[in-house]
């Protein structure tokens, strides 16, 4: 390649971390359309569009590999909360919930209301008219997309508290089909809340059998992440070696005050497994995790902050002591009171997370809920979180090992080719990070706020985030597996 070749952007003076694990290293980034043409010194070469790196870490851009955005992607294409710190890829669809497949009644049975409770985004018959309306009207990030086996439930069953029927169960095979026939990258099942609770192991794996054909992921928030944690990891296990694909944990922790500590064990087991299984798991970098209001995490929390609620929504970042005292009730009666509600719980041990975090195979994942008044501060600050705090402040893992983790690791589980890796002929997502002062902002009070220390972020060749807002480019894509 000639000296003075012409690109369309040139990322110049960077540090790189290419998202292998590989040391960090001074290079070039030339970009043309939206591919890296090379990466070296390309001081003699011209660029229609520059941007100096000097002081910064180029990355590729972050995967976020546990997300609830199905709805964002198209209510909110900026999608500020991911590219403010450096997401260029979210994986949709988890905990057995997406909009795919819409049920008509969705936004009135939790965890589906967590992706609307209005009911106006549950208009999707089929998983091909949401990735349609993904590629007509595209996001500024990528997205990839499992479809929820709850969601499958609520569409088709007349009760939830029961197992499928033969039928039932032959009616959900086929919308597994239909959906990995057009794109989704495999399903995700949530059996910790109702209405997949009551689907026994069977059921899943009857429905789940296309996944065989299309090399689909099994993506579960499992069973149970408490007292009977090594059960659930077993059954997960069972599902992938019976149907003969990969599987991947989600969220993993151990929950509640008697569990602390037990990360030992469901870390050795998971190791044992992934010597016999294609395996992955996901991370949050936070001791409170967040979902909908439910009854059995009362004891298991040290304390709850109410995120949204329907019929009382003054109560919205308030914590549920305070509530029941305002309105004069037992926390149980408030629960009931204020239902539908979401709620943060404070039940993990710091410990632990540190422990998962650090473990080798671990990707990061936000699981933030982006329609929550008051999110969760994961939605705006996991990624940061994990490069300021744990990398660099308490040294969990090396800088490369942060990146690797939200990057090339998780590329490769999720089976994203040429992306998650910063090389010559891989796709242009680029983040730009100052190493020294990255970290989250977001927290517990102001749960909103963008994270600190990122700089430009480049998303197929585009450049989305820049001088601390977004472009208003919408450079995404529907992402398919080992494509």
């Amino acid at each position: 390649m000639a000296a003075n070749e012409h690109y369309d952007l040139i990322v110049r003076n960077a540090t790189i971390i290419d998202g292998t694990r590989a040391a960090r290293y001074r290079g070039e980034i030339g970009v043309r359309g939206d591919k890296i043409v090379k990466i070296g010194a390309l001081d003699k070469s011209s660029a229609d569009t520059e941007v100096d790196a000097a002081g910064l870490i180029a990355a590729p851009g972050f995967i976020d590999a546990h997300t609830h955005d199905d709805r964002m992607l198209l209510s909110n294409p900026d999608m500020t909360p991911k590219v403010s710190q450096g997401v260029t890829t979210v994986v949709a669809g988890n905990c057995g919930i997406s909009l795919a497949h819409s049920p008509a009644n969705g936004a009135a049975t939790p965890p589906l209301d967590l992706l609307d409770g209005s009911g106006d985004w549950f208009r999707f018959p089929s998983f091909r008219s949401y990735r349609e309306e993904l590629a007509a009207k595209p996001a500024a990030i990528n997205a990839t997309c499992l479809v929820g086996h709850t969601t499958f439930r609520v569409a088709t069953m007349d009760r939830l508290d029961r197992a499928a029927t033969p039928a039932e169960i032959a009616r959900m095979r086929e919308m597994a089909h239909e959906s990995l026939a057009s794109g989704a990258i495999g399903v995700s099942t949530g059996t910790a809340y109702p209405p997949a609770a009551c689907a026994p192991t069977g059921e899943i794996i009857e429905i789940c059998h296309p996944l065989t054909e299309f090399d689909g992921l099994y993506v579960t928030h499992m069973r149970n992440e408490d007292d009977r944690v090594t059960e659930s990891i077993e059954e997960t296990c069972l599902i992938g070696r019976t149907l003969k694909v990969p599987v991947v944990i989600s969220h993993h922790k151990t929950v509640g005050l008697k569990n602390h500590g037990r990360s030992v064990e469901t870390l050795k087991l998971i190791a044992e497994r992934m010597d016999e299984q294609p395996m992955g798991l996901d991370c949050y970098p936070y001791i409170a995790s967040s979902t909908v209001l439910r009854y059995d995490r009362l004891e298991q929390s040290s304390r709850i902050i109410v995120t949204w609620s329907k019929p009382h929504p003054e109560f919205a970042g308030v914590d549920l002591d305070e509530v029941a005292r305002r309105l004069k009730m037992t926390q149980a009666e408030a629960v009931e009171k204020i239902k539908p509600a979401g709620a943060i719980y404070f039940m993990l041990d710091e410990q632990d997370v540190q422990r998962i975090l650090a473990f080798g195979e671990t990707m990061i994942g936000s699981d933030g809920l982006p329609h929550d008044t008051k999110p969760h501060p994961r939605l705006w600050g996991t990624f940061p979180r994990v490069l300021g705090h744990y990398s660099r402040d308490l040294k969990l893992f090396p800088l490369e090992t942060a990146v690797y983790k939200m990057t090339g690791l998780t590329a490769g589980k999720f089976g994203l080719k040429e992306r998650g890796v910063l090389k010559a002929g891989n796709y242009a997502d680029i983040t730009l990070f100052d190493a020294g002062t990255v970290i989250d902002a977001a927290d517990f009070q102001h749960s909103t706020l963008p994270a600190r220390g990122i700089g430009t972020v480049i998303v197929n060749g585009a450049i989305v985030w820049r001088d601390g807002k977004p472009t208003g480019a919408r450079p995404g894509r529907v992402l398919l597996r080992n494509a």
